[in-house]
């Protein structure tokens, strides 16, 4: 992006001209300190109805990186995108699906039951072919999981090929919470069956994942476009073309679906429970349809460094993360279609933008670079972080990354929430960042959701980088102010929903407190003597560390 800030300001002007931000009831902090003043400001941009939600691709997301690339110009932070500007191109593909063309059929006993589409089933998005079909014998594979090191083989004596697997979401319960939101990726579920020669596959929703996330809103966004990195030939990257297409069902046509093995939907989710799930080889067969349009498309990360003094390490980043994208527009909410974002992630971005410019204005340059990186496609599946990490825009190693995505600041705090802590080295420079910012840290509240694998810190640690992701405190200031209590209701009533606006109760002083630990822990690590590690026998150490530097990012 070679723009000055001229060319900004003429776009701004623009746009304003089209729609000028909303100013009335926004309200002024008189006691507020100026940098909670300089986040504030930052997210009410960001998240303002100018930017239509911010999607990934879109007009609105181009002005936040824009907007992004010129706050960090004004830091005197050096352009680290391409072709010398601030910006990095990230290659997609957009698929969206079509309303005809779909179906989910199964043969069996001399009786044909058709599904119907959104009410009961839905495809998946397919970024290989915009229209595909295939007839098949199924099987169930139970949860799809292959984990020699652990004693569990959901396909040991089951046939694959050729047939289209039926499964569930989710890991074994005995999985220790890393591994089990390992083994839960669609992805790496996708892969298995990919491997093992499967022509498609169905997913089927359990009672739990209906409680989780209800049947009705995916039927309800069923036209929400996705997206997928794209390769030099133009193809999808990361895609299992293999599996010619993969639907979901809901958890009210599982028994339906399930039928074969004398057992109900319901008895077999009991025995995902219990550790005592097999598969089978289901009775008849399936067909599968699927049609969607699919499109290039591109979207922009936005980097920034600040280098380091020491000629033998200025070459090492420390990587500094928050997604500027969000979902963009969808349906209505009490007449409002705009999903703005404000906590997911303008907020995390504006945290970041913060940390950055206490380094940026820092006495004393640290011994190794900094790196900032607004990355976009978080909400597609991380894949600004994904384009980065494998295409980096700086010489030399990624050596640790600080990620901020949806810090839920909504109740005054007296601490942070470090996800991931325990994995590396970067634990004791996180807890002496804390003592020296006199922030406290909490234990994770729910380590079983495994957020270390959820944001765009896990695109990183894929990359054999030693990551950990800050999020918002658990323990309230005062009598009264109940931080989980907020939280559980943002997520309840406004995570990826219009009202994730800024009219919500966001603590910016919190969120100052956050910047100053963020950039605390970014100078430790930018001046300790070794680099950081991951800890010896670390799950995620031993499966992406293997074969490289520690801290070296090997996805090339």
């Amino acid at each position: 992006m070679r723009i000055a800030a001229a060319a900004a300001l003429l776009v701004f002007a623009l746009t304003a001209c089209q729609r000028a931000p909303e100013s009335a009831g926004e309200g002024y902090d008189e006691s507020a300190a100026a940098d909670a003043r300089r986040i504030e400001a930052d997210v009410r941009y960001l998240a303002d109805d100018l930017l239509e939600g911010r999607e990934t691709g879109s007009r609105g997301h181009d002005l936040a990186a824009l907007y992004v690339a010129q706050r960090l110009r004004a830091m005197g932070l050096r352009p680290a995108g391409e072709n010398g500007g601030y910006t990095q191109r990230v290659p997609l593909l957009r698929a969206q699906r079509l309303p005809e063309g779909n179906e989910l059929v199964i043969e069996r006993n001399g009786a044909t039951t058709a599904l119907r589409f959104r009410d009961q089933f839905l495809p998946l998005l397919n970024f290989d072919l915009p229209q595909a079909r295939v007839e098949a014998p199924a099987v169930f594979v139970a949860q799809a999981v292959h984990a020699p090191e652990l004693g569990h083989d959901d396909f040991a004596g089951l046939e694959v090929r050729g047939k289209i697997a039926v499964l569930f979401g989710g890991a074994p319960a005995r999985f220790a919470p890393d591994q089990r939101a390992f083994y839960s990726s669609t992805d790496e579920k996708l892969r298995a069956l990919a491997e093992r020669g499967a022509v498609g596959a169905v997913f089927v929703a359990t009672t739990g994942d209906e409680q989780t996330y209800p049947w009705a809103r995916s039927a309800e966004d069923w036209q929400r476009p996705g997206m997928r990195l794209r390769g030099a030939d133009g193809r999808a990257i990361d895609s299992t073309p293999q599996l010619q297409v993969v639907a979901r069902v809901s958890a009210a046509v599982a028994d339906v679906l399930l039928a074969g093995s004398g057992h109900t939907a319901a008895e077999l989710y009991q025995a995902t429970d219990a550790g005592r799930l097999r598969g089978y080889a289901l009775p008849g067969r399936i067909v599968l349809a699927a049609r969607n349009r699919i499109a290039p498309l591109e979207s922009r990360n936005v980097v920034a460094r600040l280098p380091g003094r020491d000629r033998a390490l200025t070459d090492e980043h420390v990587v500094f993360s928050a997604h500027l994208d969000h979902v963009g527009l969808g349906p209505p909410v009490d007449g409002d279609a705009i999903y703005n974002g404000a906590i997911d992630n303008a907020l995390g971005v504006a945290v970041m933008l913060e940390a950055a410019r206490k380094l940026a204005t820092a006495p004393k340059a640290l011994r190794r670079s900094m790196l900032f990186v607004a990355v976009t496609g978080e909400e597609q599946g991380l894949l600004g972080a994904q384009w980065f990490v494998r295409h980096p825009t700086v010489p030399g190693a990624l050596v640790a990354n600080l990620n901020l995505d949806m810090p839920l600041l909504l109740t005054p705090t007296r601490d942070v929430v470090p996800i991931g802590i325990e994995h590396s080295s970067l634990a004791p420079l996180l807890r002496q960042a804390a003592q020296d910012t006199g922030v406290k840290l909490s234990a994770d509240p729910a380590p079983e959701l495994s957020m270390f694998v959820r944001s765009d810190q896990y695109a990183f640690i894929r990359a054999g980088v030693p990551a950990v992701y800050l999020n918002g405190g658990i323990e309230g200031a005062g009598l009264g102010d109940d931080p989980r209590a907020a939280q559980r209701e943002y997520l309840r009533l406004r995570y990826h929903q219009p009202s994730d606006d800024t009219r919500q109760p966001i603590h910016y002083a919190d969120a100052a407190r956050l910047a100053r630990l963020n950039a605390r822990l970014g100078q430790l690590i930018g001046d300790a003597p070794q680099r950081p590690v991951w800890n010896d026998g670390d799950f995620f150490g031993r499966r992406f560390g293997a074969g490289a530097q520690p801290g070296k990012t090997n996805a090339h």
